[in-house]
């Protein structure tokens, strides 16, 4: 009788501590962190922002910023409104979104350009919301989806870690709720995968990593502040500088500056290599250059690759050569594992602030085309179909 009862005791000291474990492993956990970030009215804080192209071992670039934002019940697209900065004395904004518009600062050309989603029509808005907005709408999917996905938590001390990994035909990606991306030619695999970091004292995230197949991001928060701002404070053009002009986005704004360069003679550069070797524009010995500024983390410049490397193949060296500039990562090895992985070899550089600031660099990719006496010819912004063509016009009529 007595052994009968120690069994029985034990058994319920083993449900209890099994109890008492489940709570961190269980939906009625993560209910719990919801319901926490469902109390952020507002928050202050900072951001450390990293992003690396999958296989690389080290970040193609680092932005820390200071974030002021607020719940945003009137918004039902994105859920939230905010304001971006370089320091958190906010005397310069860098990005801000209120609920109606975006606002996005262009130094070069001193201009705000505002962005009320009615040029391009698409079924959500393309835009990454705040930390705690962006955790908050991934944890409620978690618990209400009912899409093929999977979701791993642990108990690792001091955190609880999170794992949704979505198996879906099209890439997922959280602009307020979760919006499923149109499927891309050079997508094969559309897994998206979704990692939290949760603070057991909080109850709350505090980083959040993003796996998609062309692109790996991290964010992590700091500092943070909560409830003591209120939305109707909130008036986002305050912080426009006001010596800048505003513009709608579509609009036709100021001319932009590499388009003054045109019919101007090309700045020179001296450039580090893939091997960390000095390359410069004047150790171009074609007649033809074609100059791309270009991201390893960016889709159209990926999309662009094909082409340049069958331009490579087109022409005789001394008529046409190419270079590729690499603005957004800074180490060496990021290009090694980019010309391996994208197999080619034409010339791919490292940019400097320098030379992005010579070419009036603002998005990516960028074409400058550049004659014989190394004079600028044409600049094409971007990349899409028609590109191929143009620059091979271009190129032919130079030669």
């Amino acid at each position: 009788m007595i052994m009968k009862k120690a069994a029985i005791s034990l058994s319920v000291t083993v449900l209890i501590l099994s109890s008492w474990v489940e709570k961190y492993t269980s939906t009625d956990y993560l209910r719990r962190v919801l319901g926490e970030l469902e109390n952020i009215e507002s928050a202050t804080f900072w951001t450390e922002s990293q992003s690396w192209n999958p296989g690389d071992t080290s970040a193609t670039h680092v932005i820390n910023q200071y974030v002021e934002s607020y719940r945003n019940s009137l918004d039902t697209t994105l859920g939230a409104s905010w304001a971006t900065f370089d320091t958190d004395q906010k005397a310069h904004l860098e990005f801000a979104y209120d609920g109606k518009m975006r606002a996005l600062r262009y130094d070069d050309e001193k201009e705000m350009v505002i962005d009320s989603f009615n040029v391009r029509k698409l079924p959500f808005r393309p835009v990454a919301t705040p930390f705690y907005n962006y955790t908050e709408n991934i944890v409620r999917y978690i618990l209400e989806n009912k899409d093929s996905t999977s979701v791993e938590l642990k108990d690792v001390g001091d955190d609880i870690y999170l794992k949704l990994s979505i198996y879906e035909d099209r890439q997922v990606e959280f602009f307020g709720k979760a919006r499923y991306i149109p499927r891309n030619p050079l997508t094969f695999d559309p897994t998206s995968i979704y990692e939290l970091w949760i603070n057991k004292e909080t109850n709350l995230p505090y980083k959040v990593r993003r796996e998609m197949e062309h692109n790996i991001s991290v964010i992590s928060v700091s500092d943070f502040e909560f409830n003591k701002l209120r939305i109707e404070n909130f008036t986002a053009s305050d912080y426009f500088p006001k010596d800048y002009q505003i513009r709608q986005y579509g609009e036709k704004g100021r001319e932009r500056l590499p388009n003054k360069m045109v019919n101007t003679k090309a700045p020179d550069w001296i450039l580090q290599t893939a091997n960390n070797r000095d390359f410069s524009l004047s150790d171009v010995r074609s007649k033809v250059i074609l100059l791309q500024f270009t991201s390893v983390s960016c889709g159209p410049c990926n999309a662009s690759i094909p082409f340049l490397k069958q331009l490579a193949t087109e022409y005789n060296k001394a008529d046409f050569d190419l270079v590729a500039i690499e603005c957004t990562s800074k180490n060496s090895d990021v290009l090694k594992k980019y010309m391996s992985r994208n197999r080619f070899d034409y010339k791919f550089l490292l940019a400097s602030r320098e030379v992005l600031n010579k070419y009036s660099i603002s998005l990516y990719p960028m074409f400058f085309i550049l004659d014989e006496d190394r004079i600028i010819r044409k600049v094409i912004y971007g990349y899409g179909h028609e590109t191929d063509s143009e620059v091979r016009t271009l190129i032919n009529s130079l030669i």
